[in-house]
Order: C-alpha cells, then sequence, then structure tokens
C-alpha cells in the first residue's frame, strides 16, 4: 500500500524578478533624469543674494532672453511664447496648484523694460508674487 506525503506549501517569496525589475528602473530613472532639466540659455545677471528655500513644489520659471522673447519651463519646449499664450499656461499651472512660486530667469543683457513687461503678464496671469534668478557673485 502506497501512502502519499502531505508536503507543506512553501510560504517564501521569490524576489530575484523584484530586484530584476528594480535594476531595470534604477537604470531609466539614470538615464533619464539628466535629460528632464533643460531650458533657455540665459546669462544671468551676477549678485550675491541669499538663494530662496527649496519647497516642495518645484518652481515656475519664465524667462525672457536677449531678444525679448518669453519663455516658460514646461517639459521640454525650447520655442518662443506669445504673450497670450505664456498667460495662458501660467495660469492653468496656478489653478492645478495655486501654491507653485514663480521665478524671473531674465538675462544679463536684456533691457528692463522686457523683464517688467514679463512680469506684468505673469500678473495677469494671477501670480501673487515673483521670485528674481541670478547667479551668485564670483568671489
Amino acid at each position: 500500500m502506497y501512502i502519499r506525503k502531505r508536503r507543506r506549501p512553501v510560504s517564501e517569496i521569490n524576489v530575484v524578478p523584484y530586484i530584476d525589475v528594480m535594476l531595470v528602473l534604477l537604470v531609466i530613472f539614470m538615464v533619464t533624469a539628466p535629460l528632464i532639466s533643460q531650458g533657455v540659455k540665459v546669462e544671468l545677471p551676477k549678485a550675491s543674494a541669499q538663494p530662496i528655500d527649496q519647497e516642495d513644489i518645484p518652481p515656475l520659471i519664465a524667462s525672457v532672453d536677449v531678444q525679448g522673447n518669453y519663455f516658460l519651463n514646461l517639459g521640454d519646449e525650447d520655442t518662443a511664447l506669445g504673450t497670450q499664450e505664456l498667460t495662458e499656461l501660467v495660469a492653468a499651472k496656478l489653478e492645478k496648484e495655486p501654491n507653485t512660486p514663480v521665478v524671473v530667469k531674465g538675462d544679463g543683457q536684456v533691457a528692463y523694460n522686457e523683464v517688467i513687461q514679463l512680469m506684468v503678464l505673469l500678473q495677469k496671469a494671477g501670480v501673487p508674487s515673483v521670485g528674481l534668478m541670478t547667479d551668485p557673485v564670483d568671489e
């Protein structure tokens, strides 16, 4: 007479597939992270100012270059925006996240009037306050 032995179920988790997936995700993030921070090349003026506190929400950066073109740091676009388009994009972003800080990044060679016009456009979009971005002074 043959008696079957009852096997106990194995209660161990095989973690090898999870490690493989984690390593693939790590490689993907390492490759894509440098590509995320893109923007318009602007020569910022030098100033000895204290850096603002970093918050959980990344700031919305509105830029103006030497030719007076406006840019916004949304995605990987390097195309100049019109005044109406810039106002609409900023208003839409602030509607989604009202606590988003807004920073103006103006080229050091651009006319003061262009920076003021950008700030007026941001004010029309509903921005309560604007920060100005500078490069630190070389000591």
